[in-house]
């Protein structure tokens, strides 16, 4: 049975490169604009509090550590990362309804409505950069994308991290 190595050896290489450049251009891109849409409410919203914003409109209420696995992330970082958003309302810390003593995210109607005006504004940055793209092409596009992004979050949660030498 072949390696991944051999396999890759097999792939052409010059296709893998320019991949591997285009996404660490797209990265770029990414953070320069934080694809932040246009209008007043480009770069308004860092990267993870809409993903936090989004997850929460999405899935309705839910406790740190169900968010936490949702988003693929630890308990920790879910924290740290909600804490500016309560405190700036956007998100409301409740009582779980049949646990009392558990504690419950919930997105609240400034969130809702800071996570609406957000998300119009990146709508119409990706109808500028793709206005003159097909629906076809936006459709492959959006699931090429998708494709690539489980794969990457696979490969993220199975491959062996590297040990720092020491």
């Amino acid at each position: 049975m072949p390696t991944q190595s051999d396999m890759t050896t097999q792939l052409d290489t010059g296709v893998l490169d320019a991949l591997q450049h285009q996404v660490a251009v797209f990265a770029r891109r990414a953070e320069q604009t934080r694809l932040g849409g246009v209008g007043q409410a480009r770069n308004s919203m860092d990267r993870a509090a809409y993903l936090l914003l989004n997850r929460l409109d999405q899935e309705g209420p839910m406790g740190v550590k169900a968010l936490a696995g949702s988003m693929g992330i630890d308990s920790s970082t879910v924290t740290r990362q909600v804490a500016p958003l309560v405190d700036s309302g956007m998100v409301k810390r409740t009582s779980h309804p049949e646990d009392g003593r558990a504690v419950v995210l919930q997105l609240s109607p400034r969130g809702k409505a800071r996570l609406e005006e957000v998300r119009s504004s990146r709508r119409d940055l990706m109808s500028r950069v793709t206005g003159d793209w097909t629906t076809e092409e936006r459709d492959l596009f959006c699931d090429l994308l998708t494709r690539f992004n489980t794969a990457l979050s696979v490969a993220h949660t199975t491959v062996p991290q590297a040990t720092p030498a020491t």
